[in-house]
Formats: C-alpha cells, structure tokens, sequence
C-alpha cells in the first residue's frame, strides 16, 4: 500500500501558486494553539460554560500533537485532579515532558512534581488503527485505499472532485476530504440540519454559489469548492479557519476569532486535518478582502 505522502504527492493540483519564501506554520502547532486556547476557555468558563472535562480533553488532544503548553495544562489538570481522575504519576510525566520541551513555567514548577514517572495518561495511549474504508480516518488515513475501497457511484464522485477541484485552484485533496468528513462522497445525503448533497450545502449558501439543484453532484461540488475558494481568500488561505467556517459558518469563526467552542467543529477541522495535513493554502486575495481575524 502506497503511503499517504506518496498519495498527497500524487493528488497535488498543478499550477497553484505559492507564497514566494514565505515559510508554511506547521500544522499539528497551528492547530495545538487553538486546541490550548479553547481548552483554556473551558477551564475557567470564558464566554462559556465551566466545563474542565473538555478543557483536559482539548489539553490532551494538543498534547498528542507534542504542544509544551498543552502538555503543561494538562499536569496541572492530573496534579490537581480537575476534569480527570487525580494522578501524581501521570502530572509528573507531563510536566516533566512540558519541561524537556523548553517551555519556561514547566521548568520552573517541575520541582513541585518530581522527575518524570514514565506514565502516560490514557487519552495519549496509542489508538488502535481505523478502518481502511473510513473516510474519516485520522493523521494515520491512508486516503488513496479509502477511495480504493469506495463502491462505484462513490468513486465516480470522488472523480469529479478530483477533475473540478483545480477549475477552482482548490487542492483536490482538501476537497476530497471536506467531502469524506461531510458525505462520504454521497449525492443524496441530507443532514438534520437541512444540508444536502456531496458538500453538504445548506439551502443559504446553495443559493448564495448559484447551485439549482443541491442533488445534482457536479452543481452541488462546484457550489462547496465556490465556497471553500471564497472562505481561503476570506481567511488569507489559513486552512483551520477555513474549515471552520465552513462547518459553522464565517460568522462564528469572527465571533470567536478562531476556531468556535463546539464539539463539533473542533473535531471536524481536527478529522480534516487529519487527511490533508496543511494548515496553509494558495488563495486569490482579489476575492474578498479579509477578515477581521485575518489581519492579526
């Protein structure tokens, strides 16, 4: 089986401009950042419900991603028994690790927690590996035996995806997998919340991209690559956002000034993600003019 770096080589769209010496943020930090940032924000209830459960799961997701910050939060969380089950061990472990990764407050409050214990928290154990045909599979996705495995109609669409992807400087695999997370490359999908189609468009942005007939797969692809084109422009090309915006919407990501608090859309651009693997991507700057989060 082929890698998925092999696959991503092989998909690449030709002709895509890219930011002359300008160098790419990696994304497992991008996306650790705002990972620390929410968790933080349901640590101490900051514009949202107290909830430490999901402020040590967002710390430990970044922690997976080797984030110092989020391995430090996350001590605290163990040493402190906040959102998690009290363990001396475990905080001293990550402190520890915090600590060896250079971030500052680690190393000055790693005396407090001793030397590293060698026990990890279960949430950073090694996951047992998904299934060849899941589409939403996660950074280990091999996406070439996910379209491999995808029944005729499926693979069909996903064809189409790949051919119409570039008429709108739109990586094919950024619009492979928007499409795997929000369909799994079925026409006829509808969702409880009124989105339909490969791309999942609600009747609001079918109409605002010209689509007649949200059933009609290649209507319905070039409205959610119209879309995607736009929000890349709209966020200077930073792909988290982008994907955010696209699950819940461009106002939400400017109300909040990155990705939003919910469950749902942090896992989505973390599922993504997972496939694609940029946080950066060509845009036309000509579009639109930015965001306000964009000028940061």
């Amino acid at each position: 089986m082929r890698s998925l770096r092999l696959l991503l080589l092989a998909l690449s769209v030709v002709g895509l401009p890219a930011a002359a010496d300008e160098p790419l943020a990696d994304p497992r930090a991008t996306l650790a950042k705002q990972l620390v940032a929410l968790g933080t924000q349901y640590e101490h209830g900051e514009g949202m419900p107290q909830d430490p459960l999901r402020a040590a799961e967002l710390y430990c997701d970044a922690a997976r991603y080797g984030d110092a910050e989020g391995l430090f939060a996350l001590a605290w969380m163990y040493g402190n028994g906040r959102g998690v089950e009290q363990d001396d061990r475990i905080a001293a472990t990550l402190m520890a690790r915090s600590a060896a990764a250079g971030f500052e407050p680690a190393q000055g409050a790693q005396r407090f927690f001793g030397p590293s214990a060698g026990v990890l928290p279960p949430c950073m154990m090694p996951r047992a590996p998904q299934g060849r045909n899941d589409p939403g599979a996660s950074d280990e996705a091999d996406l070439d035996a996910v379209l491999a495995a995808l029944p005729p109609n499926k693979r069909r669409i996903a064809q189409l995806i790949r051919l119409l992807a570039p008429q709108y400087a739109i990586d094919a695999r950024l619009a492979l997998a928007v499409a795997a997370a929000e369909s799994n490359f079925e026409s006829l999908a509808r969702s409880p919340r009124n989105a339909y189609g490969v791309m999942q468009l609600i009747p609001e942005t079918a109409q605002r991209f010209k689509v007649r007939n949200v059933y009609d797969p290649a209507q319905n692809i070039k409205g959610g690559l119209a879309y995607l084109r736009w929000l890349l422009a709209y966020y200077r090309g930073d792909v988290l956002l982008t994907l955010a915006a696209y699950n819940a919407g461009e106002g939400a990501v400017d109300r909040y000034r990155g990705i939003p608090p919910y469950r749902e859309t942090v896992d989505y651009v973390k599922r993504i993600y997972g496939m694609f693997r940029r946080a950066n991507h060509p845009y036309d700057a000509q579009l639109v003019a930015p965001s306000p989060i964009a000028m940061r």
